[in-house]
């Protein structure tokens, strides 16, 4: 799991990459030549849409977001572990809803043809791969719920 969403992050951090490239060498066109890149704003909305979802699941293994404890830092550890594992979950639960709709949203622009305006570029592809980050995400919120839950050595066979 963890390799899936380094995976992720490191594509994500390549498109984005590429947007700023992108963005860069519009620009300069636009400046020497009075001309920029053709759908260079449609590439640049798609790329990085894809690559802030490529984050997620990176961000979510490794326990990067934002956490308030200044309530709950004097509980103990396996209560604190508890209160986490339980936003794991409203997270995971989050991220698959949002993936889920984002399924049907691409099946619904492919059905469609839903294309950009400029290049005709069909979108069901990004919203698609949008669907799978958002899914990406969500098991790994649900990974560190059960970590969260369970001790480590796994589940006890008492």
């Amino acid at each position: 799991m963890h390799r899936i969403c380094r995976g992720a992050a490191l594509l994500g951090g390549a498109v984005l990459l590429a947007t700023a490239i992108l963005t860069t060498a519009s620009v300069l066109k636009r400046w020497a030549v009075n001309d920029p890149i053709r759908g260079d704003f449609e590439m640049i909305q798609i790329g990085s849409g894809l690559a802030v979802l490529g984050f997620f699941a990176y961000g979510t293994m490794q326990r990067a977001n934002i956490f308030v404890d200044t309530f709950t830092g004097w509980l103990p550890r396996r209560v604190q572990d508890g209160m986490d594992a339980a936003w794991n979950l409203v997270w995971a639960g989050l991220m698959l809803a949002l993936a889920e709709r984002m399924v049907i949203g691409a099946g619904d622009t492919l059905r469609s043809n839903t294309q950009t305006m400029v290049l005709g570029l069909p979108t069901w592809w990004a919203v698609g791969l949008g669907a799978a980050a958002f899914a990406l995400t969500g098991l790994a919120a649900l990974f560190w719920s059960r970590r969260l839950i369970l001790p480590r050595g796994g589940p006890s066979r008492g």
